[in-house]
């Protein structure tokens, strides 16, 4: 059996990441960085898997898995009848070549340790050349190499490297895995141990600038630190996860690649950065924006590349079963080529975010939310496939024209507000409009709620947003009923599932089954929250951080019946809900985007 999602733990160095399980293992990598197909592991628990393990021989348990404060340097402890030992996890700030660290501590006694590393590229279907190489042990095939330096003698075995050894107490052996351009020569070795302090005092660094100091502060820090994990430092991108294909339900078919950046996601975490005070990534992120939507507004795409590739076709890899049998394993993403109007209202709004954290509007980026703006004016009527990428046929999703709302909205207060040039009186017009459109065909006064479309009587709880854009008050009528309905009917244990799944087949054309969106329930929290329900806000909040595992990282969705993780892990938006809900629950958030009043 595989492990659960939960048993895992994320090293990254900005680049890229791995996932390391609680039996240490290296389970998923992906060289030299996110979205690569050099990839080293090929899916969690597959039999075609690339491998990494290090651990005791024989009976083992981990004892205790932590993060040192304010890091991604990951320490596994195992206790053994022979006595005990440490395993330290890393991957230092990036050089020219993506290194992946591993340290073996002995702390008490004698323990025996076994090291079997299984090298596949391209998702396990390439097995590599391995040869000796002055001491090391060098894997080769097509453009990718892979370098494995240790202090411990290593040997091959069932097209495999393998080694035995033994740590005693205060011992400390070192074993690095490289990625390089198999065309090149093999990179100069690293200093493990001085790479360890470079990487802790570089995470320390940056989590130390963190501005929240309140009662949560602890889960909020490894949240951005997690957050930041998904950056990809030579462009500024921001991907949604760092794996593909782990399953919203276990053994069904809803196994997406999450490798991309998609400007929703991008513009949420980049909303809870600039909240804790890290303004250096909005300046990156706003400058990938502009080289990565160049060109035709009406051909903004939902997501790119880490650098801004538009092209991400997908493809099925029918060689692998997936994760507990949940096929198909997919890579690439076809929802690239969907058009989903909320994307529009996002971007606006985290650029008018940037501005009220003082960060500089450059003279391009006003002109490309113009651009933006006069495309939307004759586009937010048309449907589009929404928030949830369904699959099955495009409609006029409420949710996306409250986002034209938003879009509109914060052109008028870059002009009001900024002083930046405009036609504002179109834009003020162009807002009342949509507000009257929403308010007149997305509510249901029968049902006392919004709805999904018009004409429907589906709940979705993307319309939990509607006060936290500031698109009406929490303690309107209509949005008081809209959180009563989702209370009722798409809550399971407390946790929100994000539309009704009594037909959900003539919503996406996917057969059901998925977990409760844990994003969705934050914003729950922050609703009630705002309707003056704190008990039952921070009851909720409680209960999403219970979900987290040992060393506090969340996946996109959670199983109630079945009490697990689901969905690609670590997930942007779900650690983006904690920030942001933490942040209203100590009574910190101005609630930037809550800026009701401006109705038009």
């Amino acid at each position: 059996m595989p492990l659960r999602l939960e048993d895992y733990a994320l090293i990254g160095d900005t680049q890229t990441a791995a996932l390391v399980g609680r039996d240490g293992s290296v389970d998923w990598l992906c060289l030299p960085r996110f979205d690569s197909p050099a990839c080293f592991a090929a899916l969690l628990g597959d039999e075609h898997n690339g491998r990494w393990l290090l651990a005791p021989a024989g009976g083992h348990k981990a004892v205790r898995r932590r993060y040192r404060d304010g890091t991604l340097v990951l320490e596994t402890d195992f206790e053994t009848a022979d006595g005990a030992v440490r395993v330290v996890d890393f991957m230092p700030p990036r050089g020219e070549e993506p290194d992946l660290v591993r340290i073996v501590e002995g702390v008490r006694g004698r323990v025996p340790m076994v090291m079997d590393l299984l090298m596949r590229f391209d998702y396990g279907s390439i097995v590599p050349w391995v040869q000796r190489l002055d001491g090391a042990r060098v894997a080769v095939a097509g453009p990718d190499g892979l370098l494995l330096r240790t202090d411990v003698e290593v040997y091959g075995e069932d097209l495999r490297t393998a080694a035995r050894f033994s740590v005693a107490e205060g011992d400390r052996l070192s074993f690095v895995l490289t990625w390089f351009p198999s065309s090149d020569p093999p990179p100069r070795p690293i200093d493990p141990e001085h790479a360890l302090g470079d990487t802790e005092r570089w995470w320390r660094a940056w989590s130390s600038r963190c501005l929240d100091s309140g009662r949560w502060r602890d889960a909020v820090v490894r949240s951005l630190v997690v957050l930041k994990a998904m950056t990809y430092a030579p462009t500024g991108g921001i991907v949604a996860a760092p794996t593909t294909s782990l399953p919203e339900h276990l053994g069904g078919v809803r196994n997406w690649d999450y490798r991309y950046c998609w400007l929703r996601d991008a513009t949420f975490t980049l909303l809870s950065l600039l909240r804790a005070g890290y303004t250096d990534e909005a300046v990156a992120w706003r400058d990938w924006l502009l080289r990565a939507v160049a060109g035709d507004p009406a051909k903004l795409q939902i997501m790119y590349g880490p650098a801004g590739e538009r092209r991400l076709p997908e493809s099925e890899l029918d060689w692998l079963r997936g994760y507990e049998g949940s096929a198909p394993v997919r890579i690439g993403n076809a929802a690239c080529r969907q058009r989903q109007l909320d994307v529009y209202g996002e971007t606006m709004d985290m650029l008018h975010q940037a501005r009220r954290s003082g960060i500089e509007t450059a003279a391009p980026a006003w002109s490309l939310q113009r651009h933006l703006l006069d495309f939307l004016e004759g586009a937010w009527r048309q449907p589009d496939e929404g928030i949830w990428e369904v699959r099955g046929g495009k409609r006029e999703f409420t949710h996306s024209k409250v986002m034209a709302w938003v879009a509109f909205d914060r052109g008028v207060k870059a002009v009001e507000r900024f002083g930046l040039p405009g036609p504002v009186d179109r834009w003020r017009r162009l807002r009342a409009e949509v507000h009257e459109e929403v308010c007149r065909s997305g509510y249901d006064g029968e049902l006392g709620a919004f709805v999904q479309y018009p004409g429907s009587r589906r709940l979705d709880a993307s319309l939990l947003m509607i006060p936290l854009v500031g698109f009406l008050p929490a303690r309107d009528e209509r949005v008081r009923g809209t959180v009563a309905a989702i209370e009722r009917d798409l809550c399971e244990d407390g946790f929100v599932h994000r539309y009704s799944h009594d037909d959900v087949e003539q919503v996406d054309g996917l057969p059901p089954g998925e977990g409760a969106f844990l994003l969705c329930t934050f914003w729950l929290a922050d609703n009630l929250f705002l309707l003056g329900r704190v008990d039952d806000a921070r009851q909720t909040f409680e209960r999403l951080l219970a979900l987290r595992n040992d060393v506090g990282l969340l996946s996109e969705q959670y199983d109630p019946g079945r009490g697990r993780l689901l969905g690609n892990f670590p997930q942007a938006f779900s650690h983006v809900g904690l920030v942001n809900t933490a942040a209203t629950l100590s009574g910190r958030a101005d609630h930037p985007r809550d800026e009701t009043g401006d109705s038009g």
